[in-house]
Formats: C-alpha cells, sequence, structure tokens
C-alpha cells in the first residue's frame, strides 16, 4: 500500500485514525489549532483569507510561540494495542510556524497516562521540513497504547499518522463477531481500482459519513467486475454478511459476491489464486443507500481466514461486516 509515493509496511494501518477511535487526551497548548484536528482522517486543507479570534485558521494542532526553555507536546490514545513501525508527522501549509524538531515516546497502559507513567523513546530528536509529509521509522517492536508528541519547541503539526498493526486477540463469544473489523484486526489487503475511494473504509467502524467515506471504483468501460480482498482479523466460521451502500444512490453495484479461502497464518496471497477460491455467496442484488444482511444465502462453507468481496460490475461500497465465531 503506498502514500503518495511512500510505501507503507506491508499489513499496517493507521492507529491514530479518529475514526478507529483515537484520541487526543492532552496538550500542553493549543492556543491557534485545537488538538482534535491532529487525528483526522481527512486531508489538511488550506483556507485562504480565512481567520478566528486567535489568528489565521489552520488545519492541524498550533501551539503560541514560547517565551520560556520548555517544549510543547501533546498525548495520543491509539485506537487500540499495537506495535508500531512508522510514523508520519504531516507540516503540510504549515511554512514558517513548524517545529523544527519533534521526538517520539510511548507507553503501554490501561489507563489515561498521568505523571507516574513510563515513557519509552521510540523516535529521537529528529529535524521535520516545513509544509511537507515527513516519515518516521520506528524501530522498536514493543507494544503501546499511547504517543507522546514532543515539539521543539513549539508550532504547528497538520496531522500525526501511526503506522502498524492491532495486537488483538478474538476468543468464542456468545454473540458472533465482525471478523472483518479494523478493530479486530481485519485488513483490506488487495483491490482491483479505488479511484474514488479507499479500500480500508470497508472496515471501519460505524456508518459512513458521506461517499467520500467508502470504498469506490471508477467506472469500469471493459468486462469483467471490480473486487477486494480482505483478511480477516481471525479465522472463524461465518454465520452472517451485511453489505452497506450508505450515500451510494446512483453509483452502487448492481451486484455483490463472495468467494472464501482459509489460508496458513503467513501465506502470501495471490490475487490470481483467490479466483479460484470457493463460493460463499452467490451473486445478490443490491439496492441504494441501505444495509443488506445475508445469512441464509450463504453457501456451506467451512473456517475461513480471507475473502474476497466482488461488486458487478463496479461501484461503491461503505462497509463490509464479516459476522461469525472464531476458531483455532
Amino acid at each position: 500500500m503506498s502514500h503518495t509515493g511512500r510505501v507503507l509496511p506491508s499489513g499496517s494501518i493507521n492507529l491514530a485514525d479518529e475514526r478507529l477511535g483515537a484520541r487526543v487526551l492532552f496538550a500542553t497548548d493549543e492556543f491557534f489549532a485545537p488538538k482534535e484536528r491532529l487525528l483526522q482522517a481527512v486531508e489538511p486543507q488550506w483556507r485562504p483569507g480565512v481567520y478566528d479570534a486567535h489568528g489565521k485558521w489552520m488545519d492541524g494542532w498550533e501551539t503560541r510561540r514560547r517565551r520560556d526553555a520548555g517544549h510543547d507536546h501533546c498525548v495520543v490514545q491509539l485506537a487500540g494495542a499495537g506495535r508500531l513501525s512508522l510514523l508520519e508527522i504531516d507540516t503540510r501549509y504549515f511554512t514558517g510556524n513548524y517545529p523544527p524538531f519533534v521526538s517520539v515516546q510511548a507507553c503501554r497502559t490501561a489507563l489515561a497516562p498521568d505523571e507516574s507513567t513510563s515513557w519509552v523513546q521510540i523516535v529521537p530528536r529528529s529535524a521535520l521540513q516545513g509544509d511537507h509529509r515527513n516519515y518516521l521509522e520506528v524501530p522498536s517492536t514493543d507494544i503501546c497504547t499511547h504517543l507522546k508528541l514532543n515539539l521543539y519547541p513549539d508550532g504547528g503539526v497538520a496531522r500525526l499518522r501511526a503506522y502498524g498493526q492491532l495486537q488483538v486477540e478474538l476468543t468464542a463469544a456468545a454473540e458472533p463477531v465482525d471478523l472483518a473489523a479494523a478493530l479486530n484486526g481485519g485488513l483490506a489487503i488487495a483491490c482491483s481500482d479505488e479511484h474514488y475511494g479507499s479500500m480500508h473504509n470497508l472496515l471501519l467502524p460505524g456508518r459512513a459519513t458521506s461517499m467520500a467515506d467508502g470504498w469506490e471504483t471508477r467506472r469500469r468501460r471493459e468486462p469483467g467486475y471490480d473486487w477486494v480482498i480482505v483478511r480477516l482479523g481471525h479465522p472463524g466460521h461465518l454465520e452472517s454478511v451485511e453489505i452497506d451502500t450508505a450515500f451510494y444512490r446512483g453509483n452502487y453495484p448492481h451486484q455483490v459476491s463472495i468467494h472464501a479461502a482459509r489460508l496458513p497464518a503467513d501465506a502470501e496471497v495471490s490475487s490470481a489464486e483467490a479466483l479460484w477460491w470457493p463460493v460463499l455467496l452467490e451473486p445478490q442484488a443490491l439496492q441504494a443507500d441501505r444495509i443488506h444482511t445475508f445469512t441464509r444465502e450463504l453457501c456451506p462453507h467451512g473456517p475461513v481466514s480471507h475473502v474476497r468481496v466482488n461488486i458487478h460490475p463496479d461501484g461503491g461500497l461503505s462497509r463490509v461486516r464479516l459476522l461469525g465465531r472464531p476458531v483455532r
């Protein structure tokens, strides 16, 4: 998966995504721009000529100019416990007001960090460029739940993104769970096209907030259909499938079908091999802007670890839920 030319670590998602539940718990200062903007999923924007009571409107978190020897910082609660491999410190549109240096610390705690929390440095003091997407490698393999982003000495950051893998242990439950949910370790790993919307949106919690919050392909002008391959967070028996076309009214797919397989945990998934996976759901008609639930329509199948969701011939889906029970 690439991000404006940068190849992200395989199997990683942004654990600092507010849509997954990440939050900024504390900031030493947020005079010019609030800390909550730091974790927004939408790309930062520039609004020329727009000012508020504190000065120029900026899309990010920005502190006032420090007049002492200290430095600013904020504390971020990640979407869940995970191992990080790459941080993105995005300073787009911060040109004369970005921090020249940052460092990042991490901790693992079930409670909100406090003065007694022991922080471990995972990124040493590093130089930043203004108006730039700065990528910082994380050599530590420790599991963490919170980050502390330190600015030296002050300034503004548009977005913080923390790429890694959630560490989720699914166990047997009385009710089926969404084995594909990003918060349960599910991951979209390949697709035919994502011209209008990212495949990763399919596995987010809650319903979509707009068409921009789903997966949408270009208009297909050749034979065939579009597809996305999802690796479940844990292998399991699927009992029900939910396909949500929220906000897709003139561009929802005509039909959906699903193929599935159980692969070894370390298997490299080939899109060509996925063409021959057994059928889990024969083509089913879809409607605009609604949740479709398929239970009795599912074909008999053993435990699965991966699915290929096909949309015939193209279009957009907002969410895919694969409800079942995990197996060993």
